[in-house]
């Protein structure tokens, strides 16, 4: 089975054209079934899984992602930062379209981007950035030599991200292989070291972090947690759900009897966000400017108001617009989400006893899973984030949407045109499981 799951990672980072859809819906369910077999047949055998863990990633070193193109935007705002330019000033457009190049290779960067990225400012944030020109420093001129680094970078995380989780699972007393139904799951492997996004590396982060709080160190947890958000804006989400964490978590019978006062906690608390906020703010300061924050919020804003792909309930919401309206009103639909996802954020922030870290990363896991579920866009690589967090609790549902995100891929052999149909079947699969595991498992154990 792993000799088997090479062959077919390697057939897949070197031999796979995106517009082939039946061998990559092939490719991608056989590997899912060698994974779950993998697992199920050596989960005793942590230090094979481990080996296995790092050799499927090495197999796409040398390949060039053949299902995403933002890692040359990557490459552009690497190569920007080391010619002088602040990337999140200029589109890659704006000096294109006046027949400028600013850096090496920028009208082939330009095209493998596409125009939709090169016309928009970058919103990726500093720690990203810094990868990008790590890259731009060590590879020079070489494409190649640039994707290599990221996978060098997103490697060590993934590795970071084995010795934090495992050590994490230990002290919540849960078995130390669920770490692999996120490390040798295929969409980890596929969408973060084939396609290098860098949802891994703030991962790792997040999970340092996790690993740090609940040894006791809330203020280097609180800097590491920093450094997740500066990779990827989503473990934003969860800063609100630290409040009872801090404030409850240290109600026991013990301390009741020695009288510890509220006021600690509440400086604990105020302190944890102090941390997290002023070195986030810090890592932004070398590309502060008034220009900066009105480029990056409007990018930001577009996946509210302009981007689709592989939703949900918003493609629900969208066709009763078109029934009522006769037009596409994302614009009006997409300024629900935020409001969405707050209410949901403080409802698991005060009406659930996240006391516990496991509890706090249950908290973290459906809080991430409401945006996800009312979001405009779904790219494949986002769901890595709750692929994760699943691993500390008994919810598999984001397992079952690891493997039912490749339905979505069908766009990409249709020049982006999504079949409704086919993402009715994934979405009706993913909503089932989380159905059965969140409201039909609890009630059954009730009456047990």
């Amino acid at each position: 089975m792993a000799l088997t799951s090479v062959l077919f990672y390697a057939s897949f980072a070197y031999d796979l054209v995106r517009t082939d859809y039946t061998k990559l819906f092939t490719l991608y369910i056989a590997l899912f079934f060698l994974f779950y077999k993998l697992i199920q047949v050596n989960k005793d055998n942590f230090k094979f899984l481990v080996v296995l863990a790092i050799i499927f990633r090495v197999v796409f070193l040398f390949a060039i992602p053949n299902l995403s193109q933002d890692f040359y935007r990557f490459i552009w705002d690497g190569r920007m930062i080391i010619q002088g330019f602040n990337p999140y000033l200029y589109t890659p457009e704006s000096f294109i379209n006046i027949n400028i190049f600013p850096i090496a290779q920028a009208q082939e960067l330009y095209n493998g981007m596409g125009e939709l990225n090169g016309s928009h400012f970058t919103n990726y944030p500093p720690i990203k950035q810094l990868v990008f020109m790590i890259a731009a420093l060590l590879s020079g001129k070489s494409i190649i030599g640039s994707a290599i680094v990221f996978r060098i970078f997103i490697l060590a995380a993934d590795i970071g991200t084995l010795y934090f989780g495992k050590k994490l699972l230990e002290r919540l007393n849960l078995p130390t292989h669920n770490i692999f139904w996120y490390l040798l799951n295929p969409l980890i492997i596929i969408e973060l070291s084939g396609n290098l996004h860098f949802e891994g590396i703030m991962i790792f982060f997040l999970v340092w972090s996790l690993y740090l709080l609940h040894s006791g160190k809330w203020k280097w947890a609180a800097i590491v947690f920093a450094l997740s958000i500066s990779v990827k804006l989503i473990p934003l989400l969860f800063l609100p759900l630290f409040f009872k964490y801090f404030i409850q978590h240290r109600f026991t019978k013990s301390d009741v009897a020695t009288s510890k006062p509220l006021r600690n906690d509440i400086i604990n608390l105020t302190g944890f966000y102090a941390i997290v906020v002023l070195t986030t703010l810090l890592l932004f300061t070398p590309f502060f400017s008034s220009e900066f924050i009105n480029n990056y919020t409007k990018t930001v804003a577009l996946w509210f108001s302009d981007f689709e792909f592989n939703a949900s309930i918003y493609y629900i919401a969208r066709s009763i617009g078109y029934a009522i309206t006769g037009y596409n009103e994302i614009a009006i639909i997409g300024k629900f989400i935020p409001l969405i996802t707050i209410i949901s954020v403080l409802g698991f922030t005060f009406l659930r006893k996240n006391n516990g870290v496991q509890k706090l990363i249950i908290s973290m896991l459906f809080v991430t899973t409401v945006y996800y579920f009312t979001s405009t866009t779904i790219h494949p690589w986002y769901i890595t984030i709750l692929v994760f967090l699943s691993v500390f609790t008994n919810y598999k549902f984001p397992i079952v949407w690891s493997l039912m995100l490749v339905i979505s891929y069908f766009a990409y052999a249709n020049n982006y045109n999504e079949n409704l149909w086919l993402i009715t079947i994934e979405y009706a699969v993913v909503f089932s499981v989380f159905i059965y595991e969140v409201f039909i498992v609890p009630r059954k154990q009730k009456i047990a």
